[in-house]
């Protein structure tokens, strides 16, 4: 009989409960492999045991928690730590060996093997570290078929363990279903892993794909996905142009962080991280040594011009992180969010850097409307840690120079702005080329699209060859040497 539906009816997606996801896994003859959870109990495993036919399914099912049986079985870590993603893969590469010694191919020639593992530390005692775990699955989708791998980070919102558990179990159960029956869609994938669960629960905040199946994954992008979904506020990327955890990179360090389009990098944006770089390790307490420049793209940014182009992006870090820096993509419009966030992992000092422009929109009242406390609020977040600004100078159509002696900001915001500029949060920089300040990215894109040539001498050295070599940002080779 055909279902009645209505013209308003509101079309609702189909979820498939955990149960009925571990059933198809435990029902399918050939899915077989092993558990190894670590630090929150056996929360994943538990699903499959409870939908039953998990017989066919779970070859073995453990939890070291005694770190002596962990290091015996995993081998011991150089920093002596057990929630990192060196040991969840220590725990992948470990089980699947088991299964490939222990289960005789000529015996199960149909089996396709998998290890999923997680290694987590849930909330405290006093409720102070809300924990944060690697979570990761190895698996196969063929027998004797070389494995892929997905591994990811979580950090927990919730303020009770038990719930932590709870929560880790629900998403473990979404990896492994999703691993199997949606690897050739990976950024569904991806939203599926949120499953029965809410945003408020966990943070996904690093993630990666490898093997065969996933050999056209640009991981970077996959991040990207993360930020789009509201999975995470931020992530980042290495000079390498690898995913990378930010609490590893950002723990612990100095910060000085510039904010831009970088569409494209240019020599502007180079000359203010110099020069504000050269300031920033000379202030007290900075340790060279321990200190990390980040280039921030925010996603208000990345949108500035409708909906996301995921080639512009791809085209923006990859320049970025040729000119070896480590590229931070984040969800934070306002800065003081930005500074809250690098005060997860540091109470070191930091460093902003930014031209005339941004400064005074910090001082547009609008931008903090939504705060109970407005501007006062989000100033008191923004500079109540040990930060400074590092202020790159604005040139004006007369060719007089803006800096932080004369800008204007709104009449009701000069008192307060005063009061940062006298008490040393704000600081010029003072020896800058000011043969950069007519230089602008907008300038650039335009000379390209135009097929005049001398946009190359506005750009950082090697940039102009790699935007060539690799026809980013719209360049066409054939086009412009036509025009």
């Amino acid at each position: 009989m055909e279902e009645i539906t209505y013209k308003g009816d509101f079309e609702i997606e189909n979820i498939p409960s955990l149960k009925d996801k571990a059933l198809r896994i435990n029902l399918n003859r050939d899915i077989y492999g092993t558990f190894a959870e670590i630090g929150a109990g056996q929360e994943t495993v538990r699903h499959f045991f409870r939908a039953g036919g998990a017989s066919g399914t779970i070859a073995k099912a453990m939890s070291a928690y005694d770190k002596h049986f962990s290091d015996a079985i995993y081998g011991i870590e150089d920093d002596k730590r057990y929630v990192t993603e060196a040991r969840l893969r220590k725990m992948l590469n470990h089980e699947v060996n088991l299964m490939e010694q222990r289960i005789p191919r000529d015996d199960n020639p149909h089996k396709i093997f998998f290890s999923y593992a997680n290694t987590v530390a849930t909330i405290d005692f006093a409720k102070k570290y809300k924990g944060h775990g690697w979570v990761g699955i190895k698996f196969q989708v063929k027998p004797g078929a070389d494995y892929n791998e997905i591994v990811l980070h979580i950090r927990f919102k919730e303020n009770d363990a038990r719930l932590q558990q709870e929560t880790l179990g629900k998403l473990g159960t979404n990896l492994i279903y999703g691993a199997f029956y949606k690897y050739n869609q990976p950024r569904k994938l991806l939203r599926y892993l949120y499953d029965h669960l809410e945003k408020d629960q966990l943070e996904i905040d690093t993630i990666n794909f490898s093997g065969p199946v996933f050999k056209d994954i640009d991981n970077r992008l996959m991040s990207l996905q993360l930020v789009k979904n509201g999975m995470t506020d931020a992530v980042m990327f290495s000079p390498d142009g690898n995913n990378v955890l930010p609490a590893r990179v950002l723990y612990k360090k100095n910060i000085l962080a510039l904010r831009g389009s970088f569409r494209p990098v240019t020599k502007v944006n180079m000359d203010m991280y110099e020069k504000s770089y050269e300031m920033f390790i000379k202030e007290n307490k900075v340790d060279k040594n321990n200190t990390q420049v980040i280039f921030e793209i925010t996603l208000s940014n990345l949108r500035a011009e409708g909906e996301i182009d995921e080639q512009d992006f791809m085209d923006r870090a990859r320049l970025l992180c040729s000119l070896g820096q480590t590229v931070l993509i984040s969800n934070f419009q306002e800065y003081y969010k930005l500074v809250e966030y690098f005060s997860q992992y540091t109470r070191n000092r930091m460093g902003l850097t930014m031209g005339v422009s941004n400064l005074v929109d910090i001082f547009d009242e609008k931008y903090y409307r939504h705060l109970s406390g407005g501007i006062l609020e989000a100033f008191g977040k923004l500079f109540y840690k040990d930060l400074r600004v590092y202020l790159y100078p604005m040139e004006n159509k007369d060719g007089s120079i803006t800096n932080s002696e004369n800008l204007k900001v709104h009449p009701r915001m000069k008192e307060l702005y005063k009061f940062f500029k006298y008490n040393g949060k704000v600081v010029d920089i003072t020896d800058y080329d000011s043969s950069n300040l007519s230089v602008f990215s907008r300038t650039v894109l335009k000379m390209i699209a135009n097929g005049d040539s001398d946009w190359e001498e506005m750009l950082p050295e090697g940039v102009a060859k790699l935007i060539k070599e690799k026809s980013l940002f719209g360049y066409e080779a054939e086009e412009v040497m036509h025009k």
